[in-house]
């Protein structure tokens, strides 16, 4: 290999002593190949400086007018949305959508992502798994142009669209404080998630600023585990007199255990939760939410993706921000009619 020449498939092959189909398998991530031979190759790979991606090209050819989708939690009526919104998108310009579901295992989305490049996907959007892909991993994968929503795909340079969680969280918190409430524990999802974490740190500066405890439980993803935390936080000697919950799941976790315990909402504990849905303002009494521009962040992210597809943006990547509002209702203490 001369100096300054581009890394081929054939050097790295070369130099780790193996076929190129050997190569090829490693770089698609597929099972046939032992773990000291993957990892004989991509220490190679990083060393060489080899870029995968012009693989992925080659292997692709023609397109197949297909893109792929990774969610993390097909349960969670927010990903619903997005994926609704990406469908319509994708179905405008004439593409089909292959949705998979990390269930926020970094193993499967790393599966996943192999899967979908096999498939030659000409595309890939996705809000990362907890602890998922890193930098070289995404390399090695990355073909298509990716885009990332809910979520950066941290450590790596791709486009994304998120939203203000970090303010949203705050104002909720804030507004809880209005009401003269001293207690406020806050719900949150994995403290891996980008998003779990912003909307901690939203709620920790309006506890900071007031003068307050901040009373936190991460890992309450599920509605399970929000039931269990939120048992926990009722039992402590001065218990909350408000809960700030960190998704849709939890508030619904959130709710069932105050039912379940006897408390009257508003009228014994407050509620105020991330993420607004139908169902919310169905309920009695009608639920205070930081609204996400939920469908606006799947399209957009959507677009950005054929944007780069079609060539019409060839900017470097860039994070785009969507504001979230605070709706106000009744679970608060607000009389909202």
């Amino acid at each position: 290999m001369h100096r300054g020449a581009r890394a081929t498939l054939q050097d790295v092959a070369r130099e780790a002593g193996v076929s190129i189909k050997t190569v090829s398998r490693v770089v698609n991530h597929e099972r046939s190949v032992s773990p000291a031979m993957v990892e004989r190759v991509v220490e190679v790979i990083s060393r060489l400086g080899y870029q995968p991606n012009e693989l992925a090209r080659s292997l692709r050819g023609n397109r197949t007018r297909t893109v792929g989708l990774m969610i993390a939690d097909v349960s969670n009526p927010f990903f619903a949305e997005c994926c609704k919104a990406i469908d319509e998108v994708a179905r405008s310009h004439g593409y089909s959508v292959i949705l998979c579901a990390s269930a926020e295992d970094a193993e499967s989305e790393r599966e996943y992502i192999g899967l979908l490049t096999r498939r030659r996907v000409d595309g890939l959007l996705l809000a990362p798994a907890a602890g998922g892909q890193s930098h070289r991993e995404l390399d090695l994968v990355a073909g298509p142009a990716v885009v990332a929503f809910d979520r950066p795909f941290e450590g790596a340079e791709t486009d994304a669209v998120l939203v203000t969680n970090r303010d949203g969280a705050r104002e909720a918190a804030e507004h809880l404080v209005g009401h003269r409430h001293r207690r406020i524990a806050f719900l949150g999802d994995d403290g891996r998630i980008y998003t779990a974490r912003e909307r901690l740190e939203g709620y920790r500066e309006a506890m900071e600023s007031s003068g307050l405890e901040a009373i936190h439980r991460l890992g309450t993803g599920s509605i399970a585990a929000a039931e269990k935390a939120t048992d926990e936080l009722l039992e402590m000697q001065d218990p909350p007199t408000a809960f700030l919950a960190g998704n849709g799941l939890i508030t619904a976790g959130v709710l069932r255990t105050l039912d379940r315990a006897g408390l009257r909402v508003p009228g014994d504990v407050a509620v105020v939760g991330f993420d607004d849905f139908d169902l919310m303002s169905a309920l009695s009494p009608r639920l205070t939410a930081v609204r996400q521009p939920t469908r606006e962040l799947g399209r957009r992210a959507a677009e950005l993706l054929f944007d780069r597809l079609e060539g019409r943006d060839s900017s470097p990547p860039r994070h785009l921000v969507l504001p979230t509002e605070l709706v106000v209702r009744g679970s608060c203490g607000c009389d909202v009619r």
